[in-house]
């Protein structure tokens, strides 16, 4: 008889949620990583960060017998079909979502996690494994239960199982005979409503129906559709609702290379990470993202006050993101530290103004919004204009985050002119001349700074630099192009784009930069890098060699189709922490621009 498959820990994930809670599940089925109440939360499910132990902090089941296992999604949808196979012929689905659907008038998106096992061919059993943990992965915890089902005391919340499966079974981690579908609710500390496999399987019907509709509305490439549609899926998954924030990632310490140390929690609102994602979303015109991350920005400019204004916030607009580890969890593959809450919090980069700027601005041209915005909302994103301009030459800890240096950053400094150019677009639109020319005048002083302090000559043809104090190169400066700051033909981008191909590509992948760091020389390469690569290819006319390094890329995504932060650019295999949404960004933006046109077929 063989045994049951337990997989060691990878990042062929495949993310389900609903804008609420989320959970990642491995190539056999199983929970692997969950957070409650929200993202940020306790991760009840964190085999993934547990090293060789596998049999806590983890949901599955375990068919008898097991011999290979198949996964794929429901079209256009999160929600998640695993297919289990025995030696005997046995074989079950399990299906899972987490629901999300409009009713009585809001969105039902409960901190709940829904699963289904479905007997398909033969006479399969099975066994439960459900160990949540608490405290960060300090202890499992404890269990009550009742004829149906079992409450399990995580915390301040506990999460109650109900079940037409034997509860006794369950909780003696008995194998049994699957003989009919069997539903598992993971939800919320109160009796369940309604009889459960009737309204288990409406849930998943309405889910279903929810997410094909919403991607119904999405605005396509006619090219890789399939790509585009799984990476806006999963970035909307990024986002908390409740707020509109939007999370870098679900996951917190997967490191950015093997044993590096790099281990970092991202689970938290970075104003930059959710700028390129609502960008890349608004070019599928998914304006709902849009619309509740604006709210969210409203709120961390109001608490700023007119002070500083953080690189990341909770997603509850929380500013105290102390850093701290979870000691007793052995890490990704056992490389810890697993780190919760992020230091950078504390750091200044000044980069943010921009960020807030350039999504806000959308909301003063786009007529579908259902918030228009006005002279109001235009007077109090001038108070963030101020800031970028008092601090558009001043050092920081740059979009890359130096942990023990800072300086003039260019990119810093290109945002910041962004920020007062977009202003100066915004007081034309609504008629205001006197502030037009207030802000034009402030965003022709930055671009009169970059070109003396950033632009350095040399035998090469010159070439921008990575910071006014020190000549390096960096991949961001390829965002020049995208920021409207320089158009793709000029002399000036061409030479500095030639130099940072030269510096820092590695075959079909991209640094973000070279130089040693805080902790020695980047070992991987970053994902959204390469994509600012093969968008640069495009515009200076490379367009078969962007093509075929973009089919590259999407050759690299895990069988769900999407991609963490960082890639092995030798052995290929992916590091950091996933989904990232930089990366799923990367993707949409590419094939936007590469992809053939409608009207090509029409």
């Amino acid at each position: 008889m063989a045994e049951p498959v337990k997989s060691s820990p990878s990042l062929n994930l495949w993310p389900i949620g609903n804008c609420q809670v989320s959970a990642l599940v491995d190539e056999q089925g199983s929970f692997v990583w969950g957070c409650v109440p929200r993202v940020d939360g306790d991760p009840v499910f964190c085999a993934l960060l547990n090293g060789d132990s596998q049999d806590v902090g983890v949901w599955r089941f375990e068919l008898e017998g097991q011999v290979r296992s198949s996964q794929e999604y429901i079209r256009n949808t999160p929600n998640l079909v695993t297919r289990l196979e025995a030696e005997d012929g046995s074989v079950v689905e399990v299906l899972d979502f987490c629901p999300r659907f409009e009713r009585d008038g809001r969105m039902y998106r409960p901190v709940a996690f829904t699963r289904i096992v479905r007997p398909i061919a033969g006479n399969p059993r099975i066994r439960v494994v459900l160990k949540p943990m608490t405290g960060y992965g300090a202890s499992t915890v404890e269990t009550t239960n009742g004829t149906n089902h079992i409450r399990y005391l995580t915390g301040r919340q506990a999460l109650r199982l109900s079940t037409d499966a034997p509860v006794g079974y369950i909780l003696e981690g008995r194998t049994f005979r699957i003989e009919d579908d069997t539903h598992f609710f993971l939800g919320p500390d109160e009796p369940f409503s309604g009889n459960l496999r009737e309204e288990v399987r409406h849930m998943e019907q309405m889910t279903r129906k929810y997410w094909q509709l919403w991607v119904r509305g999405l605005h396509t490439p006619l090219e890789w559709q399939d790509e585009v549609i799984r990476c806006a899926i999963t970035l909307k998954l990024c986002q908390h609702e409740e707020t509109g924030a939007i999370v870098a990632a679900l996951t917190t310490s997967i490191p950015e290379a093997p044993g590096s140390q790099r281990n970092w929690d991202y689970r938290y609102c970075w104003l930059r990470d959710s700028y390129y994602t609502v960008q890349a979303l608004n070019r599928l015109g998914a304006l709902d993202v849009l619309e509740k991350y604006l709210g969210y920005l409203r709120n961390i400019v109001d608490q700023a006050k007119g002070g500083q204004i953080q690189p990341l916030y909770s997603v509850m607009g929380e500013g105290e993101l102390d850093e701290t580890t979870a000691g007793w969890l052995a890490g990704y593959r056992g490389m810890g530290p697993v780190r919760v809450g992020n230091a950078a919090y504390k750091q200044v980069q000044y980069d943010c103004f921009g960020q807030i700027v350039l999504p806000t601005v959308h909301g003063f041209f786009d007529r579908r919004m259902l918030r228009e915005a006005d002279v109001r909302d235009f007077e109090n994103l001038e108070e963030v204009g101020e800031m970028a301009w008092r601090m558009h030459d001043q050092p920081d800890a740059g979009l890359w985050e130096f942990r023990t240096r800072q300086e003039v950053h260019t990119y810093s400094v290109v945002m910041n002119w962004a920020a007062c150019d977009r202003l100066a677009n915004v007081a034309a639109h609504l008629g205001l001349e006197d502030r037009h020319q207030y802000w034009r005048e402030r965003a022709d002083a930055i671009r009169d700074k970059i070109e003396a302090e950033a632009w350095v000559e040399n035998g090469d043809g010159g070439h921008y630099k990575a910071s006014f104090e020190s000549d390096y190169l960096d991949a961001s400066l390829l965002q020049l192009v995208e920021l409207r700051y320089i158009q793709p033909d000029d002399p000036r981008f061409v030479a500095t784009f030639e130099q940072i191909e030269r510096d820092l590509r590695r075959g079909e992948h991209m640094l973000r930069y070279a130089a040693e760091d805080d902790f020695g020389t980047p070992e991987t390469a970053f994902n959204v890098c390469t994509f600012w690569l093969i968008e640069a290819l495009q515009m200076v006319g490379r367009k078969e060699e962007a093509r075929d390094l973009f089919e590259a890329m999407l050759g690299h995504t895990t069988p769900s189709g999407l991609l963490s932060e960082d890639l092995d650019f030798e052995s290929g295999e992916l590091w950091g922490n996933f989904p990232q949404t930089y990366s799923l960004v990367g993707v949409i933006n590419c094939a936007g621009l590469l992809s053939r046109n409608w009207n090509t077929i029409r």
